[in-house]
């Protein structure tokens, strides 16, 4: 079943986009497809954090947090963008796509001043 998600700020890769779509993929816990109604055609995938990568802990700002309504955390999603295009699998750490659970209000922040990799090789 698919997420609606509501971006407070541009996506990247989805400047238009007024909502995205968080579909699972079937058969891979924790991964999803992302795309938008207003961006047919185009699709990303991305990775929850939570469930595949518990060594990371992104500090987020209060000023990021105000972007998608101030969620608790255990009512705050991160997922990543993975990227395939070196035959890879990558993941970037430095811009997590953060969501509200309760409101679908979501946004990409960026980590400044943390020393996450924007291409941090998945494990085979």
């Amino acid at each position: 079943m698919s997420r609606v998600l509501v971006p407070a700020a541009a996506v990247p890769g989805f400047p238009e986009a007024t909502t995205l779509l968080l579909d699972p993929v079937e058969g891979a816990l924790g991964l999803y497809a992302l795309g938008s109604p207003q961006a047919a055609g185009l699709r990303l995938f991305v990775l929850d954090a939570a469930l595949h990568l518990a060594d990371y802990k992104p500090v987020f700002t209060n000023e990021q947090m105000a972007l998608v309504g101030d969620p608790e955390p255990g009512s705050r999603g991160v997922l990543v963008i993975v990227n395939t295009s070196d035959h890879h699998a990558t993941v970037n750490l430095f811009a997590p796509l953060v969501f509200n659970a309760d409101t679908g209000s979501c946004a990409q922040l960026i980590l400044e001043g943390q020393e996450w990799p924007i291409r941090w090789a998945l494990p085979h």
